[in-house]
């Protein structure tokens, strides 16, 4: 796994030349492009949530399209339209931007919910049907989509079959007051975004893709995903615990998490580190809990510490 430690090391320092003081952040975007997931980063306005795709993008080479969400946006306008062409007599397929390797879709929940599920399709079997007939999209196929949490008018929440449908989910949060200077300075004359280039082509990274599927996982480990799932589905203030997808990802990502660090074999470390970004978007907590203010990823947290790890004590804390 030292290849893909070291190659996805490039990806990591090549990103944050853009994307300052986000380390982890920018860990777990790469983690969600090795296991082919898509990922979702809800967060404020201004913190970098557009510059980490095209930073991601212009270090694989791979094609970057970005589709603004609105209000008055239509399916055709995400997938792409038939266009009768009369020199021939037939219809022509036009693709729209969703047709690339890396699509960003900005403001995902200002299209409304019949444009958003234009892209269920696309996220879950790498596939658009228009008028009929379908399309393969090129490997590899990744879509960061972003949203305000703090502004509602004019917005339409994703639906759980929606959310379901990406790997893992984050947020930037502000940077910290030494690293904001940082930002200051690193752009006083120009965006570092214009100066970033390739790092890794896309043979390899679709190299590292396959990798990643031979780290092992014990059994113990498989039984600890199990359960944490499990425990969400049981937990008092969840009304929807985390589908199967949600273990899947869990334990997909872990391989992943492993591989970066250069290791051939997932320990538990790594199934905690990434409980959160995986399994709280797929919880929905029922409305008792919603007036007392919890939060799915509180619920997840809880659920880590009264889970009993392969070789750690259990610890209940409530």
């Amino acid at each position: 796994m030292n290849v893909v430690q070291a190659t996805g090391q490039k990806i990591i320092d090549n990103v944050e030349n853009v994307i300052i003081g986000k380390h982890e952040e920018v860990q777990l975007g790469l983690v969600a492009l090795l296991c082919q997931g898509h990922m979702l980063i809800d967060d404020v306005p201004g913190v970098g949530k557009t510059m980490l795709a095209k930073a991601m993008a212009r270090s694989l080479g791979c094609t970057f399209k970005r589709i603004q969400f609105t209000p008055d946006m239509l399916p055709s306008d995400v997938t792409g339209v038939s266009v009768y062409d009369q020199s021939t007599g037939r219809f022509e397929f036009r693709p729209g931007p969703i047709m690339a390797n890396v699509v960003l879709t900005d403001e995902i929940n200002r299209a409304t919910p019949k444009t958003q599920s234009a892209l269920l399709e696309a996220m879950e079997e790498h596939q658009v049907t228009v008028d009929g007939v379908t399309h393969l999209l090129d490997k590899p196929f990744l879509v960061l989509a972003t949203q305000n949490p703090i502004e509602y008018e004019g917005t339409f929440p994703l639906p759980e079959a929606q959310l379901d449908r990406f790997l893992m989910r984050l947020s930037l949060g502000y940077p910290s007051p030494m690293d904001e200077i940082r930002i200051l300075e690193a752009q006083q004359y120009v965006h570092p975004i214009e100066t970033i280039e390739q790092v890794v082509s896309t043979a390899e990274l679709l190299e590292m893709q396959e990798r990643i599927k031979d780290v092992f996982v014990h059994d113990g480990i498989k039984e600890y995903i199990v359960s944490l799932v499990g425990a969400t589905r049981s937990h008092p203030d969840v009304y929807l615990g985390s589908s199967p997808r949600g273990a899947l990802a869990l334990y997909r990502t872990s391989q992943a998490r492993a591989a970066v660090l250069g290791r051939d074999y997932v320990i538990p470390d790594d199934t905690k580190a990434l409980a959160e970004a995986t399994l709280a978007h797929r919880l929905i907590v029922n409305p008792a809990a919603r007036i007392r203010e919890v939060d799915p990823r509180t619920v997840v947290k809880e659920v880590l510490q009264e889970v009993e790890a392969p070789g750690s004590p259990v610890r209940v804390e409530r």
